[in-house]
């Protein structure tokens, strides 16, 4: 899991998220709104493509609601098989608030 947990405004634009996950390299942020959201560098790479202005597009336009979350007791494995069940690559850990955000890369990493 990765700690602490990046987070930005949903108030920001999706340039300003993609600069963010550059400068912390990362790929994905917690968005805090409620429902729960994340904006992950594939949605950043989907409004490009789409030819759409991420200087001014904001976050909330493009960011993944109702996220499927893990709480801290969960074991990688039963992680790694929430991840292919959603077909997400990012699950936030919440244990009442977040705690930190668990990757894909993360997995990989803890069950070579």
């Amino acid at each position: 899991m990765s700690t602490p947990l990046e987070t930005i405004s949903k108030d920001a634009t999706v340039r300003e998220a993609a600069q963010q996950m550059r400068e912390k390299d990362i790929s994905a942020l917690v968005v805090r709104t409620t429902p729960r959201a994340i904006i992950s560098s594939t949605d950043v790479l989907d409004a490009v493509a789409d030819g759409q202005n991420v200087s001014e597009l904001p976050v909330t336009d493009v960011m993944t609601t109702d996220v499927e979350t893990a709480t801290p007791d969960l074991y990688m494995e039963e992680v790694a098989a929430m991840m292919t069940t959603y077909g997400i690559k990012h699950l936030p850990v919440v244990d009442d608030d977040y705690v930190g955000m668990v990757s894909s890369t993360d997995v990989a990493a803890h069950l070579s």
